[in-house]
């Protein structure tokens, strides 16, 4: 006696094996596993597949291109830089050692780009 199982239209109701799309130009769907068929367009005909379409998308290479954004290196702070005296610094942290040490600070001259590194 055959087991039925019951399951999704997706899968398989003889051994629960996931059920392929039809074969391109054929509107039935064979089972992998065992000897089951059935036609799609009974079988699907209930069932529905959402698509996502994207719209205003750009398709044309010679198309203007987005506006460059400036790099963000880091909130501005009053800071002098040890290299050429500049007044304020950007910076950011980081956690780059383990957890119950401190944070690694960043620093960032956007004068002279010289970059300097805090430990605490």
């Amino acid at each position: 006696m055959d087991e039925v199982y019951c399951a999704s239209k997706e899968f398989c109701p003889r051994c629960g094996t996931i059920l392929p799309f039809p074969i391109k130009g054929s509107v039935m769907i064979s089972c992998r596993n065992c000897s089951y068929e059935t036609d799609a367009r009974e079988e699907f005909k209930n069932v529905v597949y959402h698509t996502h379409i994207h719209v205003n998308t750009r398709k044309n290479p010679t198309a203007a291109a987005e506006p460059v954004t400036k790099k963000d290196y880091g909130t501005l702070i009053e800071r002098t830089c040890v290299k050429c005296g500049h007044d304020k610094l950007h910076f950011h942290t980081r956690q780059t050692r383990s957890a119950d040490e401190g944070q690694t600070v960043f620093y960032y001259c956007p004068e002279c780009k010289h970059q300097e590194i805090e430990y605490s």
